[in-house]
């Protein structure tokens, strides 16, 4: 998963970036309340982790703005030295899902992240899931389409497979990026629509269909589903 961690502190930063990587994700961190909000504006992030005292901007301000401007469903958890019952209504009411105060316990941290990860994407854990005529079978890496298998590579299946994941939900390039070949690959900037356009017409994700890939211009990808999905999977 692909993890977003404010602090203006350099130090607690780091240890929040490497705990979420030695959980296998990646971090990405910012020492500024308004570098996360510029962040936030061109790339998609699967959980937050934000500090309530910044030099910049209140962190409860930052929780407001994302929930009103960004996403109403990414999970994010307060990291902060406030621990005054107050506060922690405060924090959660203003749209945190979790508090943590300072300092932070690693292993606790942890836990806390794959908790609300797994809440809020559920999906992730299941072997096998079904999206109307689609079928992914996470064991060999194999989409069948109506019945029939469909040749992908790993990395096409991976790609199609974060993009069902979060059917509805608009994913930066970096986001895909990252999925399919890792946070510190160096990957051309075409690869990604290449390995979209095969999608494309392998999965026929085309406009008009009632699956389709949507581009966004200058941020990303979002799979569209038909209006009367309820954008839920079943797994078998």
């Amino acid at each position: 998963m692909r993890i977003a961690a404010l602090d203006d502190d350099p130090l607690q930063l780091e240890m929040l970036r490497q705990v979420a990587t030695e959980a296998g994700h990646s971090c990405h961190t910012f020492l500024k309340g308004t570098a996360l909000q510029q962040g936030l504006r061109r790339e998609s992030f699967d959980l937050l982790l934000i500090d309530w005292e910044l030099p910049d901007i209140q962190g409860t301000e930052i929780v407001r703005w994302v929930r009103e401007q960004v996403s109403k469903q990414v999970p994010i958890i307060f990291i902060t030295h406030r621990s005054e019952e107050a506060d922690i209504v405060e924090g959660l009411s203003c749209g945190a899902d979790d508090f943590m105060i300072k300092p932070v316990r690693a292993a606790e941290l942890r836990a806390r992240i794959s908790a609300l990860l797994r809440r809020a994407y559920p999906l992730s854990a299941q072997s096998v899931l079904t999206f109307g005529p689609y079928r992914f079978l996470s064991a060999t890496s194999c989409i069948e389409m109506d019945g029939q298998p469909v040749e992908v590579t790993h990395r096409e299946y991976t790609l199609a497979l974060t993009l069902f994941q979060n059917q509805g939900r608009l994913l930066s390039r970096d986001h895909l990026r990252e999925a399919i070949w890792g946070h510190n690959a160096e990957v051309q900037s075409r690869s990604l629509d290449t390995h979209v356009s095969r999608l494309r017409n392998l999965l026929n994700l085309r406009a008009g269909q009632p699956y389709s890939i949507s581009a966004i211009y200058g941020y990303g990808y979002r799979l569209d589903v038909p209006e009367t999905d309820d954008s839920t999977a079943s797994a078998d």
